[in-house]
């Protein structure tokens, strides 16, 4: 069996996916910023879990979960990077302390806690790497700009992480959530604009507002579903580099994957019709 580390794992789909890892066997390092409620939501979990405090934005404290980790269970297999902070309103209202709380969760906390564990994973030459990104690391969506970016960025060094690591026996997988009953709109994971524009109110971003209030844990998504499904993929041994999980996020996808063809379609119409040392544009 193995011994998964994740994040955030005191609730919604962090809790999810370590229930369905100690449903299949597996020991759980279950790291939340207060241990306390990682107890409080396995009481029976035994001593295959070991709860840990962890602010994915302290190094220091990253280090000494993971430490905790493999003392406690000789290894770690499988790290979730599932916590995360939102964000929600247009980008231009977004000021630069509230940009940056972001990322220093989504981004550079990933970053942090994907350093501390990898020399684990490369030492074993085996192991796998989840990192929990969003159908907004694929689709922009109007008032998610900069929650969207910071997954954008994780999509990015993870595509890369997954050529440099499949050498060590290593894997990477994206999972892109759509919208799932989780407590991510909460005020507790979702924060807002302190500073709003006029101008945005009647627009997509202003709608956005209302429609996240209003579909609050009435959501499509099943997070039992997900963590199942998450540690379904991983047992396989054969987890794709992206887990699209929700019909919704399946939709917003191929949405765009014809656009996309689209773009490609009317970018090769002006191509041909173009001399090679001319500098073309698609049409649009």
């Amino acid at each position: 069996m193995a011994v998964w580390f994740v994040t955030g794992a005191s609730r919604g789909l962090g809790a999810e996916i370590a229930r369905a890892a100690l449903a299949s066997g597996h020991s759980v390092v279950a790291a939340a910023r207060d241990p306390r409620t990682v107890r409080a939501a396995f009481p029976d979990a035994g001593e295959r879990l070991l709860s840990v405090a962890l602010d994915v934005t302290d190094e220091a404290q990253v280090q000494a979960a993971v430490e905790a980790g493999v003392e406690a269970f000789g290894r770690i297999d499988v790290l979730v990077n599932n916590a995360g902070r939102g964000l929600l309103g247009a980008v231009e209202e977004a000021s630069d302390a509230e940009v940056r709380a972001v990322y220093d969760t989504n981004v550079f906390g990933v970053l942090t806690v994907t350093r501390a564990v990898l020399p684990v994973l490369r030492a074993q030459r085996s192991g796998h790497v989840v990192n929990v990104s969003s159908v907004g690391g694929f689709v922009g969506s109007a008032g998610w700009g900069v929650y969207a970016s910071t997954k954008f960025a994780v999509e990015g060094f993870s595509e890369t992480m997954a050529l440099e690591l499949a050498p060590l026996g290593i894997g990477v997988t994206l999972v892109e959530p759509g919208y799932f009953r989780t407590d991510f709109l909460d005020s507790s994971s979702l924060h807002r604009v302190t500073t709003a524009v006029e101008d945005y109110a009647e627009g997509p971003a202003g709608a956005m507002r209302m429609t996240a209030e209003q579909v609050n844990h009435g959501q499509p998504g099943d997070p039992v579903k997900a963590g199942l499904a998450i540690v379904s993929a991983i047992d396989s041994g054969r987890a794709p580099l992206r887990l699209q999980l929700g019909s919704d996020c399946v939709a917003s996808v191929e949405a765009k994957l014809v656009a996309v063809q689209t773009e490609l379609d009317a970018w090769r119409e002006v191509a041909v019709s173009t001399d090679h040392d001319d500098v073309a544009t698609p049409a649009r």
